[in-house]
């Protein structure tokens, strides 16, 4: 999965993001940033390259728990960005359903799709990680 220089930039990406999520996050912060890297994690290994037309299972299987948990996070929680993520993820989730119903669907919409929703879920921490910071800050915790 990281064979190429935009994967690897995406990788830098994502570990940047929840690194900072690590350092200046409170729990519910440092929670989600785990979660997506073990779920990122997961998913280089899960995902299956010789089968680039086909509908990938394990990916659907990890976006499918990444939404329940991001959707407990926003149960549990009185914070917004976890409501964002989990919107986030359901669009992941709902993108593998249509490419599973319907195999004509071009498969770059999907990637496309994966993509920007994992970005999003992305924004939504470093988001809420500002803010509790911010909130921190404010009150003189920090």
């Amino acid at each position: 999965m990281l064979d190429t220089l935009y994967a690897q930039i995406g990788g830098v990406v994502v570990v940047l993001c929840c690194l900072f999520a690590f350092l200046k996050g409170e729990d519910l912060e440092r929670f989600g940033a785990g979660a997506i890297l073990l779920g990122w994690f997961a998913s280089i290994l899960v995902q299956q390259d010789g089968e680039l037309y086909e509908p990938q299972i394990g990916l659907f299987v990890l976006d499918t728990i990444m939404a329940i948990i991001f959707a407990g996070m926003a149960w549990r929680s009185r914070a917004v960005w976890p409501v964002w993520a989990a919107a986030f993820q359901l669009l992941s989730v709902m993108s593998h359903i249509m490419n599973m119903i319907d195999l004509r669907t071009p498969i770059a919409s999907l990637y496309t799709v994966l993509n920007l929703a994992g970005y999003g879920v992305l924004a939504c921490i470093v988001v809420g990680t500002v803010v509790a910071w911010q909130e921190r800050k404010a009150a003189g915790f920090e």
